[in-house]
């Protein structure tokens, strides 16, 4: 179970650049927190809780909740309402919580997937076996309601206990639907936005609650993240049918090889020919038996990717009109131009 990790020429803690730019001190901040807690006398929690967070990533989720934290404090000023509990250590605290049920649910994917790669490196399944990667996966969930106790608002635990107990159903339904070729795009999005878009929901939605903001605006705050990160699954649901390995950090590939029917299947099923639909429906079934690069011709042929893609920035524009009631601010510009960047994203 031991392994031996060589180390990362560049952090994961460096600054974020582009519109995240803006949060890099806080994330800093983020980062060194990140590590104090996850110490524990156990040495392999920490070797592999290490190990994952140190194997790159954007940060998005922590990002966004104090991105959205800085907006929330400049439209307040702007009302002169009052702060409440907003505050940046209580943010910066979330923010971790945040980063930390992501890299939880990340352990519990690759055993689950079986997947060898992710961010380019080697999945801790492989390097240190699926039962150390499966607990410390709950060690983080763990640590994480440990830290939200310290934030002293039971609104914010209400908010992360729901998003974490619909994250693990979103988990169930997308076992469910593996191999299924009869899902539809309605049952694909329930899994988009229970799976991922729901902890982006939840960064949105705390720096609001934090702020003892009016309902109206929580909610709106609330949709930005969900529609982000809609947005965000829908793309990287393309790309694994049109990236490439070295840029995207994971196998192409990966979800046909789990049998998984992504919308870019889905809208084959919908607009191919009666060949082509057969063929899908073999391959979701059989994924070991598949021809990729037939696969991804009648992905092409069809325009699924096209079609994914314009779903993606569907949901950037709902996005964006769930901000139209925020103050201006440089926060608020940099939460406009992500959206932008996650337009254009092949990576």
């Amino acid at each position: 179970m031991n392994a031996v990790i060589s180390p990362i020429s560049t952090p994961a803690m460096a600054a974020q650049a582009g519109p995240q730019g803006i949060v890099s001190a806080e994330m800093a901040a983020v980062d060194q927190l990140i590590r104090d807690r996850l110490s524990s006398e156990v040495p392999l929690i920490g070797q592999v809780a290490e190990y994952i967070i140190q194997s790159g990533g954007k940060r998005v989720r922590p990002s966004l909740l104090l991105m959205i934290s800085g907006a929330m404090s400049a439209h307040l000023q702007e009302s002169r309402s009052g702060r409440a509990l907003l505050t940046p250590e209580r943010c910066q605290l979330m923010a971790a919580v945040v980063e930390f049920i992501h890299t939880a649910t990340l352990l519990h994917d690759d055993v689950v997937d079986e997947s060898a790669l992710r961010r380019g490196q080697a999945t801790a399944n492989v390097l240190f076996g699926n039962a150390a990667s499966v607990l410390v996966g709950d060690f983080l969930y763990s640590r994480a309601f440990q830290m939200m106790v310290e934030v002293g608002c039971p609104e914010v635990m209400a908010v992360m206990a729901e998003s974490t107990n619909v994250i693990s159903e979103g988990e169930v339904l997308q076992l469910m639907n593996c191999h299924d070729p009869d899902v539809t795009e309605e049952r694909y999005l329930t899994v988009i936005r229970y799976k991922t878009a729901k902890l982006f929901e939840a960064a949105a939605k705390v720096p609001a609650v934090l702020a003892d903001a009016n309902p109206a605006l929580v909610e709106n705050c609330a949709a930005f993240g969900r529609h982000l990160g809609t947005a965000f699954q829908l793309i990287d649901d393309a790309l694994d049918y049109d990236g490439n390995e070295q840029e995207i950090g994971k196998c192409v590939g990966d979800d046909l090889r789990e049998g998984k029917p992504t919308l870019p299947l889905i809208t084959v099923m919908a607009r191919g020919t009666e060949q082509e639909k057969q063929m899908i429906r073999a391959a979701i079934e059989h994924p070991d038996q598949a021809d990729f690069e037939l696969v991804v011709r009648a992905i092409q042929r069809t325009g699924a990717l096209t079609a994914t893609l314009d779903s993606a920035r569907r949901e950037c524009s709902l996005a964006r009109s769930a901000l139209a009631g925020l103050a201006a601010s440089e926060y608020k510009t940099a939460l406009l131009q992500l959206l932008d960047q996650l337009a254009q994203r092949r990576a």
